[in-house]
């Protein structure tokens, strides 16, 4: 009986407790039903990824939509993706220390930008490169600056495609041309070795024909 009412009294405590221990976790963590994105840290609301190494291929898809503080300053970022910002609900971003690329990709982040009235915020943004962009505050590039780096990086890619396109037609061509010679010469080699064997054929006749005459001569 004892027992039961210590059991009772055990239980009545955890159930007291459960609200507490709620109440810390939501502290440690945001209280949104998702987990805190890897590799980043997650207290209250505020999700930091701040110098994890992260490129646009390794940073997180989704974060919690509770999040109000997003760092991701000190990375190796040169785009975010398209929408990343607009799904949650941010008071303040850190962005600084990325080496942001500004070609076509940073089209996104550049209208994200001029959203924003945080002037410490858009003057930490700058443009790594191209050179010509280099130092540069994203913010204030203008849609032409970023096309025509867009159109030189495409016309590089066009040269390298007509290169390789080229190489690859002059190894067709090296191949076409070795094989070509290997067929004639296969073509030779038949052509003697018909003509060796239609000389030993008649030689053979000649020296049968011979045999015959010398034998008729005799008998």
């Amino acid at each position: 009986m004892q027992r039961r009412h210590s059991l009772h009294c055990e239980c009545a405590g955890m159930k007291r407790a459960l609200p507490v221990l709620l109440v810390v976790l939501c502290v440690l963590g945001p209280c949104t039903g998702e987990a805190c994105p890897r590799p980043c840290s997650c207290i209250a609301n505020t999700v930091d990824c701040s110098a994890r190494a992260l490129t646009v291929a390794t940073l997180p898809s989704a974060f919690p939509p509770g999040v109000t503080e997003l760092r991701l300053h000190g990375n190796h970022l040169t785009a975010l993706p398209v929408g990343m910002l607009d799904s949650v609900t941010l008071r303040r971003v850190t962005l600084h220390g990325n080496p942001w690329a500004c070609d076509c990709a940073v089209l996104y982040l550049r209208a994200w930008l001029l959203k924003q009235t945080n002037d410490a915020l858009i003057r930490n943004v700058s443009c790594s490169s191209p050179p010509n962009l280099q130092g540069r505050l994203v913010v204030y590039l203008t849609e032409e600056e970023v096309l025509n780096s867009c159109r030189y990086w495409l016309c590089d890619l066009a040269l390298a495609s007509q290169i390789s396109l080229f190489f690859f037609i002059v190894v067709q061509a090296l191949l076409l041309a070795v094989i070509i010679h290997f067929l004639r010469r296969f073509d030779r080699l038949t052509c003697d070795v018909r003509r060796t064997a239609l000389e030993d054929r008649s030689a053979g006749t000649s020296g049968l024909n011979e045999y015959t005459m010398l034998k008729d001569r005799s008998s």
